[in-house]
């Protein structure tokens, strides 16, 4: 994209989404049987760390959320998330603790054994 001095302008997707996330959100998407369903990702105070993340289904879609749509998928952040996740990596992790969507964040200064709980 060019600004109007013709410079290039780089606006950074708020989360990268690998495709083991796309994968299973499409799957649950599809186990839903709703196709208007979307993975809202967001940032909550509390945890062990000071932030946790939370992820849901939503058919909705704010005004000011930022939308990453990848192969038929679409998730969501909203706009009070958004400065915490840009650069940030979804992904989905199955092992031997469970499965579960995994975000890692270079924002973040600290994050708990948990995974899941975070600091600035």
């Amino acid at each position: 994209m060019a600004d109007s001095s013709g410079a290039q302008t780089f606006v950074p997707e708020p989360l990268l989404v690998t495709e083991n996330a796309v994968a299973k959100v499409r799957s649950l998407v599809d186990e839903e049987g709703n196709p208007d369903l979307k993975l809202r990702v967001y940032v909550t105070g509390g945890g062990c760390s000071g932030f946790q993340y939370g992820f849901a289904f939503d058919e909705a879609c704010g005004e000011d959320d930022a939308r990453i749509e990848r192969e038929g998928v679409t998730v969501v952040v909203d706009s009070m998330s958004y400065p915490y996740l840009v650069g940030a990596r979804l992904d989905y992790q199955e092992g031997l603790q469970g499965s579960k969507f995994t975000v890692e964040n270079p924002n973040a200064s600290s994050t708990c054994g948990c995974g899941s709980s975070f600091s600035i």
